[in-house]
């Protein structure tokens, strides 16, 4: 009977096998038990879909995410790069007309246009990106941060990295007390100092310039807030003040606002070759970049304005049918420690954008010390941390867009 009872199970077992049906442990967990999470998580393989046109960037992920994940939770990273993130939003679409779940998707680096479409279509796993525990250190408060380009991110998404509109100064010419903190003193400070300042022209290949138009906008209106929903009684109700403050300016712009920088290399130049005081820059390394391509001058500095200096985000989310969640919760998760946020900013690393979570709410003195270890590395040049979280807001609802660069064509560069 023993002997029979032996074979039976072997039988099994080999059937098992051959039909590819494997026992393992389960790999359910609660998202309100942290731990649960990891134990899912562990021994799984979460099938990271990114972009994958930067061999910097593709490195940067394996070298230190990937690395983590082995290390830290046995988790095998698999990055799967594509040409553009469409192609995974289509895979996710593709598989949901086919009624494939779980699919192939794990997680998506994703933001904007992107995210609305999965969001639309009903096809994020919900509610999971305040249940982080790193989630903590993000600023949900922040409407750039729980707005994607004007959607609500409802909890469908995390943040991983970080770009910031910023001006840059020469520290040679001018002294960190005389620079304007507002848009209402770079007034005051344009018409004491004519033909020392321009701007990019708003428009297309000019985002930069239509980016300073909006900040503006917030300031003449008094907040950002009221600009994250689309309403054109607000936009009747402020513009004639915006192009107000435009054409007030004016006169005293180099060359007299007759014309303008076309993009952000153009106005490097003019900075570079002391025609204009100021240069702009979204990158996190402030002006450290534009120095080692001899773009501007080695004593170049970033610097930000109190308030309305407009950032965006870009952000990580899983699809409804991704085959291993636990995985994909626990790399989003990582993706916001202070360890690996103070290595990417770093340009030497190969990623270089900012930073997802806001400084000011770390309070670990080590996780305190890596971060702010990490922005001295970026020198002089870039703007400091704090200031960069300090000033940070989002930006406008999408329709505002061409209404801010039709209207600055037509109302100041036209004169009409």
């Amino acid at each position: 009977m023993k002997r029979y009872l032996s074979l039976l199970i072997l039988f099994s077992f080999l059937l098992s096998a051959c039909s590819g049906v494997v026992q393992s442990r389960s790999t359910t967990f609660d998202l309100n038990d942290w731990d649960s999470v990891v134990n899912a998580a562990k021994g799984q393989t979460v099938n990271w879909y990114i972009w994958g046109g930067s061999e910097s960037i593709n490195r940067f992920v394996d070298d230190f995410y990937g690395k983590a994940l082995k290390e830290r939770y046995d988790i095998t990273l698999n990055r799967v790069p594509v040409a553009d993130t469409v192609d995974a939003v289509n895979q996710v679409l593709s598989e949901k007309e086919a009624g494939k779940d779980p699919g192939a998707v794990d997680l998506i680096w994703i933001n904007g246009e992107n995210f609305f479409t999965l969001k639309q279509a009903n096809l994020l796993y919900p509610d999971w990106a305040r249940k982080l525990p790193n989630s903590a250190l993000v600023n949900w408060e922040n409407p750039a941060v729980n707005l994607d380009f004007g959607n609500p991110v409802d909890n469908l998404e995390s943040p991983w990295s970080s770009a910031q509109f910023q001006l840059i100064y020469d520290s040679a010419r001018m002294q960190p007390e005389d620079l304007p903190r507002s848009y209402t003193e770079l007034k005051e400070w344009v018409v004491q100092n004519p033909g020392r300042f321009t701007y990019i022209a708003p428009g297309p290949g000019g985002f930069q310039g239509t980016r300073f138009v909006k900040g503006a906008l917030y300031e003449i209106s008094g907040g950002a807030e009221p600009w994250s929903a689309f309403d054109q009684a607000t936009w009747d109700q402020w513009s004639p003040q915006l192009w107000g403050y435009f054409n007030e300016i004016k006169p005293y712009l180099w060359r007299q606002g007759e014309t303008y920088p076309k993009d952000e290399n153009e106005l490097h130049s003019l900075f570079a070759n002391n025609e204009v005081d100021f240069s702009i820059t979204q990158a996190i390394v402030g002006a450290g970049a534009l120095i080692e391509q001899g773009l501007v001058p080695e004593t170049a500095r970033a610097f930000v304005f109190d308030q309305y200096m407009i950032g965006d985000f870009n952000y990580v989310a899983i699809p409804a049918n991704a085959p291993n969640k636990a995985a994909a919760l626990v790399l989003a998760n990582l993706l916001l420690d202070p360890e690996l946020q103070a290595a990417q900013i770093l340009p030497e690393n190969g990623f270089g954008l900012g930073f997802g979570i806001d400084v000011n709410r770390v309070t670990d003195p080590e996780d305190k010390a890596l971060l702010e270890a990490a922005a001295q590395k970026l020198g002089q040049a870039a703007t400091p941390a704090e200031d960069l979280a300090s000033s940070l807001v989002g930006d406008t609802a999408p329709q505002y867009q061409s209404l801010v660069e039709e209207g600055w064509r037509q109302y100041v560069l036209q004169g009409q």
